[in-house]
């Protein structure tokens, strides 16, 4: 009997509909297996997958060395909880410490997903009182940092906000512009945090020389400089992490999404002083950092730095730009992003038809909004798969324009 005699597609769209909660949108399909840079639904259709599960399976699906290290672990020792310390998750610890930069007085606070990286994020900001005054936490307008209350309280898109308020007080919302940075920063600010590419908004580059800034103000007035690289780490951008194109070291450092390649993870890395700000017993999670999760990151961020996938990220990145520039669509208005993440600015709002029309044709690509394509594929990628790519993602834009 095939999967699709068991699970056809009204059945299980009914399903859905019945049993997962309102809050979710209708899937694009049912997906039942994925091997490297493809994935493969229930009625038997092959996608290339060009997202990546939002930039988290960089190394594709199915990858054995993912396999085989989980396989392993599970066999061994799953979960422990945070009484006690496993070898995967010192060893994973020390491996963010050296690959961050954050060095000897780095510090690793592991989780299970971004938003509770950004909740242990904030509660660092908080920590940063000095004598009492700092009271302020900036964010940036149209930024995405979660959707808990405290990730949403600094998330910069009124619309997700609105439903959900009263959310967390002191939080303000500056635009992302280095006039905006001197005028916000003061001896009030606590910490301040920042995507170095926006990328639900659409994969936004931010301007020229931003970080910097943002780095000399924080260490001038004792606020926090705390980097959501969630969806820009784990070498996506064509570094470990985005920050290091820059001359600049955060203060913390919120990781998840690539680091354990499916696995849910999440981690906060303190660099400096800020490492000395949490206390025994001021934060914890039972799930987080256990020995099945930091075993998978370890294999995934090892495999990445075997394979130089860092540098085939910068190379994917060069391609892909190539490729959409060449591409003769007069929808296609800019090309953003860094590395393979990956932003095109539309002409018109057709983002989800586009979307629609690539899944019709095999491919899978995302409209963050409707002005924006996102592309990110899995690190493993290759000249045949870029080339698959260009045929089917020209389709789609010529068909919808």
């Amino acid at each position: 009997m095939t999967v699709q005699n068991c699970i056809g597609e009204q059945n299980w769209r009914q399903r859905f509909g019945e049993a997962m909660m309102g809050s979710l949108a209708a899937p694009l399909a049912m997906l039942v297996r994925g091997q490297g840079a493809y994935v493969w639904d229930v009625d038997g259709k092959r996608y290339l997958d060009f997202l990546a599960g939002i930039a988290v399976n960089a190394l594709g699906h199915a990858h054995p060395v993912l396999v085989d290290a989980v396989s392993s672990q599970v066999a061994t020792l799953a979960h422990v909880s945070n009484y006690f310390a496993s070898p995967p998750q010192l060893e994973l610890a020390e491996r963010l410490r050296r690959i961050t930069g954050a060095g000897d007085r780095g510090r690793v606070f592991f989780c299970n997903s971004g938003a509770e990286g950004i909740e242990a994020a904030i509660k660092l900001a908080r920590l940063n009182r000095g004598d009492g005054s700092r009271t302020r936490i900036l964010s940036l307008v149209n930024s995405f940092h979660g959707r808990t209350m405290g990730s949403l309280s600094l998330t910069g898109k009124p619309a997700l906000r609105e439903p959900f308020e009263p959310l967390l007080p002191g939080v303000e919302h500056i635009d992302s512009t280095i006039e905006a940075l001197e005028a916000a920063i003061d001896d009030t600010v606590a910490a301040i945090f920042i995507e170095p590419i926006k990328g639900e908004a659409g994969v936004v580059d931010l301007p020229e020389g931003f970080l910097e800034r943002a780095r000399e103000l924080t260490a001038r007035h004792g606020a926090l400089l705390i980097l959501d690289e969630i969806q820009t780490g784990v070498g996506r951008t064509g570094t470990w992490f985005a920050f290091q194109q820059s001359d600049i070291q955060p203060d913390a450092l919120v990781l998840a999404k690539g680091i354990a390649g499916g696995v849910p993870i999440g981690a906060l890395v303190t660099f400096g002083w800020a490492s000395d700000l949490f206390k025994p017993g001021q934060h914890g999670s039972t799930f987080g950092g256990n020995p099945l999760a930091t075993a998978a990151g370890n294999a995934v961020l090892g495999e990445i730095e075997r394979a130089g996938l860092i540098g085939n990220a910068a190379t994917i990145g060069s391609a892909l730009r190539g490729i959409v520039a060449d591409i003769d669509s007069p929808l296609v208005t800019e090309i953003r992003g860094q590395g393979a993440l990956v932003g095109i600015g539309l002409s018109e709002p057709v983002a989800n038809e586009i979307v629609a029309k690539a899944m019709e044709l095999g491919l899978i690509v995302n409209a963050p909004n409707d002005y924006s394509i996102r592309i990110a594929p899995p690190l493993i990628i290759g000249d045949a798969e870029l080339d698959e790519f260009r045929e089917l993602f020209a389709k789609a834009l010529e068909a919808v324009s």
